[in-house]
């Protein structure tokens, strides 16, 4: 979808449709105002009749569609609801704009104009909320239909014109738009590589995919076959790849780092990258399989958000690293009672060969010490105790730094991708201790996010670090305002903004 901005009044547009919008109201006497009231005037009133006659008041992600008669320049007309006033905020700005946006798509509309959603009575600064809209708007038409054969003639919304009368207005929305539309491409990529099923999405196409990008923005691409993991001692990354025929990846993009030099600590994204995830000797039940190839999305998060830091031209310097690897059985693979030695000396001993990711993540955090990093941020599909604590509403948050903390939360809480945190309690390390070795790859049952998390906090020392085990938000079976089902592409939006707010020292 392409987003340009135009000035000029929304009721003289000429396009295939055209959306206002309007505030929830409880009163029998309506009133319009600003672009939404020119609207009705040059429609006769049509607008105030359907609010007049009580079946729509406005309500939050509620619709109305007229097709206008007589000289009116547009074709159609889509009254989106904002919902209560009071209760408006950036995160109903997305859910509008994806609202209108998807409902227009499903139409067969190619072409609309609309105005900006939220900067008026809504209160949003004009460049947020034009982020807001393109976001909102680009990530509800997403479709993944690569691999459906004669179902490729959908049509599309191609084209959205956000129209602004005041002048005044133009270069921020313009700024907010070029914004939202590389985050938003951004998480359509991660998307995408989520979607992809594991016959396609191996390891090495996560790497030719990273190399492309970074090709394309600038970044700086740096690719470690097994013969360069194992003269670095990744042991327990090389433990998890050896059931597997497709070799193993690791994978590092750098956006401001010049000839391995920088004046501020980068920041490190961390990805978990398992393309299909059976199990291992522990193999899974066959139910609900399929879906083990979404097990790196965290992996597609931190492409996805590095793709978008790059094209934004982010000023903070910031590192994404993917281990990337199969998780399959065969007399090669990992067997529980194995102990394996990471690339930090440290030894794990495995205990179910199913906690795997935390045995790649190990070595990606002892890789990512190499850059002395202002702060790591790892993102990992990594227990299903994740998603019973918390559902498919939050990604769980642990960590050793509060000020990271309060950092990725103050992110989150811009994005709208809800993270809860979990203790971290000495009592959880207890759980992975091992006779054998210096840790167990497993504490049971109990806490099992924490204890997954405890493991990986043996791995970045002092580094101010935060986990997000995104189990239970990675993907969806339902469609939300600008969520369809399939891979969420979570994570994206939070990281380039945790990027984009550090580089300015908001934080």
């Amino acid at each position: 979808m392409k987003i340009t901005v135009r000035q000029g009044e929304i009721q003289k547009a000429r396009d295939e449709a055209l959306v206002v919008n309007f505030f929830f109201s409880g009163s029998a006497s309506v009133k319009l105002s600003g672009a939404t009231a020119a609207v009705d005037k040059a429609l006769g009133g049509a607008l105030r009749r359907v609010l007049n006659s009580g079946d729509f008041r406005g309500e939050k992600n509620r619709l109305v569609l007229l097709y206008p008669e007589g000289h009116f320049p547009a074709k159609r007309v889509l009254l989106m609801g904002l919902g209560k006033q009071a209760d408006f905020d950036l995160e109903v700005a997305r859910q509008v704009a994806g609202t209108a946006a998807r409902k227009l798509q499903n139409l067969g509309v190619t072409s609309a104009s609309t105005v900006l959603h939220g900067a008026g009575a809504g209160g949003l600064d004009v460049e947020v909320a034009a982020q807001a809209l393109a976001e909102g708007s680009m990530l509800s038409c997403y479709r993944f239909d690569e691999y459906r054969s004669g179902d490729n003639n959908k049509s599309t919304l191609q084209q959205l014109t956000v129209i602004e009368h005041d002048k005044r207005r133009l270069a921020p929305l313009r700024r907010g738009i070029r914004c939202g539309s590389q985050i938003a491409t951004g998480v359509c990529l991660a998307r995408d590589l989520c979607n992809h099923p594991g016959n396609t999405a191996t390891p090495s196409y996560l790497a030719t995919r990273a190399r492309g990008i970074a090709r394309r923005t600038g970044l700086r691409c740096r690719i470690l076959d097994e013969a360069a993991m194992r003269k670095l001692g990744m042991g327990a990354l090389l433990g998890v790849s050896a059931g597997s025929a497709e070799p193993a990846r690791f994978i590092v993009l750098e956006h401001g780092i010049v000839a391995g030099k920088t004046r501020r600590r980068p920041l490190v994204f961390v990805g978990k990258g398992v393309t299909f995830d059976s199990g291992g000797i522990s193999i899974k039940s066959s139910g609900g399989m399929g879906d083990m190839k979404f097990d790196m999305c965290g992996a597609a998060a931190v492409i996805g958000a590095m793709q978008a830091v790059a094209e934004i031209g982010v000023s903070q310097p910031v590192v994404g690293i993917v281990p990337a690897t199969e998780n399959l059985l065969d007399g090669k693979s990992v067997k529980p009672g194995d102990v394996l030695k990471t690339m930090s000396g440290k030894t794990i001993e495995i205990d179910n060969t199913d906690a795997e990711g935390r045995l790649i993540l190990a070595d990606a955090l002892t890789y990512a010490q190499r850059y002395k990093p202002a702060g790591i941020v790892d993102l990992a599909t990594l227990t299903g105790a994740c998603v019973v604590a918390l559902g498919e509403h939050a990604s769980g948050l642990m960590s050793n730094d509060d000020d990271l903390v309060a950092k990725v939360e103050a992110a989150a809480a811009v994005t709208a991708e809800k993270v809860w945190r979990l203790p971290m309690w000495p009592e959880y390390r207890e759980q992975i201790k091992s006779p054998v070795a210096d840790m167990k790859n497993t504490g049971g049952r109990n806490g099992g996010a924490i204890t997954a998390a405890a493991l990986l906090a043996e791995f970045v020392g002092s580094t101010p670090w935060v986990h997000l085990d995104i189990a239970g938000t990675a993907w969806t079976s339902k469609t939300r305002p600008y969520i369809p089902r399939g891979g969420v592409g979570v994570g994206v939006r939070l990281l380039v903004e945790l990027a984009r707010r550090w580089g300015s020292r908001k934080t």
